[in-house]
């Protein structure tokens, strides 16, 4: 509930409808993970610094080598933030061809331009996500799992977006689907359906880890690698913990 204060020293309480909740939620976890991330980046500035120190002292560099490295890595750690905040778009990778097609767009299998590597580009349509009330999540679960690091989770390597669309640019697993998978083998072995489960189990588990439940579980977003010997979860559709 909302409380506000009225005259006569009384107070009232407003129900807070469940839309409402949720964006408290979102906007909570958006501001708890921007803090986190500075926390983090300026403790791994330290950790870089100590880990220089400690070379150099084992080098038994002069006073003024080590000014001079510290000058050079001092540059390094400049030219890291600005690449950091560099603006990516769509200018920067070249696609391929489309891979899948969703309720908000589509996905796309695209190449970076300067480093040649391969990305999988989910293009998500602004006025879908806007009519369907999922831009706050979408925001949210974005910076989110920017910061994961996990064998379970699709990863997430930049975001962009232009007037129409959300561009956000993930992992290409090449094993496809588990709902492709499905269907090429009609019947899975007993020893492939534990083998699936169980690593079906430990990345959900991975989501819960995060803070988060998943919405949409069902084989399209249970991902595969080149080998199809292990599962990671579609993060697309996930939904924020109350």
């Amino acid at each position: 509930c909302i409380t506000m204060a009225m005259t006569a020293g009384t107070t009232t309480s407003f129900p807070m409808s469940n839309h409402t909740r949720e964006r408290v939620t979102v906007a909570k976890l958006t501001l708890e993970n921007f803090y986190s991330n500075l926390i983090i980046q300026h403790e791994e500035r330290e950790t870089r610094q100590k880990k220089l120190e400690v070379a150099m002292d084992e080098e038994g560099l002069a006073d003024e080598e080590k000014k001079l490295r510290r000058s050079q890595h001092a540059r390094k750690e400049t030219e890291f933030l600005r690449l950091k905040r560099t603006r990516l778009g769509l200018d920067d990778f070249e696609s391929l061809k489309v891979i899948g097609r969703g309720a908000f767009g589509e996905v796309r299998l695209v190449q970076k331009k300067d480093t040649g590597h391969i990305y999988a580009m989910k293009i998500l349509r602004k006025a879908d996500m806007l009519e369907k009330e999922q831009v706050a999540h979408i925001r949210a679960e974005r910076d989110i799992l920017v910061e994961a690091d996990g064998a379970w989770v699709v990863k997430m390597f930049y975001s962009f977006q232009d007037k129409r669309n959300l561009y956000l640019i993930m992992e290409f697993l090449p094993g496809g689907d588990m709902m492709t998978l499905l269907m090429k083998k009609d019947t899975l072995s007993e020893e492939e359906t534990q083998f699936y489960i169980s690593e079906t189990v430990l990345a959900i588990d991975a989501i819960h880890q995060l803070g988060f439940i998943h919405r949409d579980i069902k084989p399209d977003n249970l991902l595969l690698d080149a080998k199809a010997c292990s599962v990671h979860v579609n993060c697309l559709y996930l939904l924020v913990c109350r």
